[in-house]
């Protein structure tokens, strides 16, 4: 073919494809500048043609680690990593960046090229994506996470006492912070403190407070917690580890409203909702006889019991997604994501510590990960698959095998109602039928709907 058609060919694709796309010599002067490329850095390519590449694309990581030098210096191309321009406007484009050699037909080098794509809209869906499913600090768009948001704003209203019940790792303090600063009392203090990490001794003194002289080193008066949150809210995290003792004294607060500081005679009034926390089934340790009742019946007003992330599966994206974004802005990273493969792997996790060990998975594979896409490989050993059967295992974390899980378990959740686990799923009931039908998803013999009658 001839060389002006090959020429001519080339040229009709670069400009109608999306992508960003520049050609360097090996001077690092631009030899070609294509109409996406105007678009993402406000640059013309008149203006471009000639010059050196980095005084016309200014990325934020040319002078400390430019893929583009990189590609030169290893003769490896450098795939999807994550930066930011600033373009003729002065605004900042986020970009994902690819580069590679060019070789004329004798395979001599002769330059390279970089292509890069605006991720703008991409950024922005994420950021209302994330604000639809984002109350108070809680992450969640699954339907018992979008039950508690509905009830919290009217819980927050009251001044009763709460009682939040969940396994470790579920955001209890969170829920207890939400009430708070929905509350009229949030120009106050929200304070915290874990029952189980004190000595009975001590904290009774960090309730309460004590008078100087009460216990030996007690060399001044200091106020205790409920003093502090006086008129604002106090949090009795893992309630379930007090003693019998001090259950009776925590009792009488409740009841009366007033302290006594350890070695004082006065009484002291104050003014603090309760809500109490615990990893424990409280209603086990009262018929155990390890926790009174009538304390029980005090805390628990109101009732609100944290799913665990087992429970919430179609959370996890979304988790993950808000977890990459705060590791990226903590550790001035800028990793665009997770893969497919990973995020099945994740899905398909039963994550007994729940949000938490989730929360310490994405850090471990920001420490692991050197790229812009978190994969298997930095996940912990535990959730790699194994090398013998690595061909099965993926096709067991298929996104296709993450999709017939979670249809059946929420299918499980509606007891068999195709028109309920719908609506949970966000889509069209013909839909779902569609997916039961084409992933042999097993059903109930009864469709749940036979309860409503």
């Amino acid at each position: 073919m001839d060389e002006r058609f090959r020429n001519r060919d080339r040229d009709v694709i670069l400009e109608s494809i999306n992508e960003g796309v520049f050609t360097v010599d090996k001077e690092w002067r631009i030899l070609s500048f294509n109409r996406a490329a105007e678009r993402i850095t406000g640059v013309l390519r008149q203006e471009a043609f000639g010059r050196a590449c980095c005084e016309v694309f200014h990325a934020n990581i040319c002078e400390r680690d430019c893929p583009l030098r990189r590609t030169f210096d290893t003769g490896k191309p450098v795939v999807n990593v994550t930066a930011h321009i600033l373009d003729r406007q002065g605004r900042m484009i986020p970009i994902r960046l690819s580069t590679a050699i060019l070789k004329d037909d004798c395979g001599q080098i002769i330059g390279g090229v970089e292509t890069f794509q605006d991720l703008s809209q991409v950024r922005q869906l994420q950021k209302e994506l994330q604000g639809r499913y984002t109350f108070e600090d809680i992450i969640g768009r699954s339907p018992a996470m979008m039950r508690l948001f509905e009830l919290l704003p009217q819980i927050a209203q009251s001044s009763s006492t709460v009682l939040i019940e969940g396994p470790s790792g579920t955001g209890k303090e969170l829920f207890a912070r939400a009430i708070h600063h929905l509350s009229p009392r949030r120009k106050k203090r929200f304070v915290a403190v874990n029952c189980a990490a004190l000595p009975d001794t001590l904290l009774e003194s960090e309730l309460f407070g004590h008078k100087a002289g009460a216990f030996t080193d007690a060399k001044r008066d200091k106020a205790g917690r409920f003093a502090l949150a006086d008129g604002g809210t106090l949090l009795l995290d893992e309630i379930g580890d007090i003693s019998p003792a001090l259950q009776v004294r925590l009792l009488r607060v409740l009841q009366e409203r007033t302290i006594e500081p350890l070695g004082s005679l006065e009484s002291i009034p104050v003014d603090v909702r309760v809500v109490a926390a615990t990893n424990r089934n409280l209603t086990e340790l009262v018929q155990r006889g390890s926790f009174r009742d009538d304390l029980y019946y005090r805390i628990r007003v109101i009732h609100l019991e944290l799913p665990g992330l087992k429970h919430r599966r179609e959370d996890i994206p979304l988790l993950t997604d808000h977890l990459i974004t705060k590791f990226n802005r903590m550790q001035a990273r800028d990793i665009a994501g997770i893969s497919d493969a990973a995020m099945a792997r994740l899905m398909e996790h039963d994550f007994p510590g729940n949000v938490r060990e989730l929360e310490n998975i994405i850090e471990q594979a920001f420490v692991l990960c050197r790229g812009s896409i978190i994969d298997l490989r930095h996940l912990p050993p535990e959730m790699r698959p194994e090398t013998s059967g690595a061909s099965g295992n993926l096709r067991d974390m298929s996104l296709q095998s993450m999709e017939k899980r979670l249809i059946s378990e929420i299918l499980a959740q509606c007891g068999g109602n195709r028109k309920r686990a719908a609506e949970d799923l966000g889509i069209n009931p013909s839909t779902l039928y569609r997916k039961i039908k084409a992933l042999n998803i097993p059903v109930p013999q009864k469709d749940g709907r036979s309860r409503h009658r």
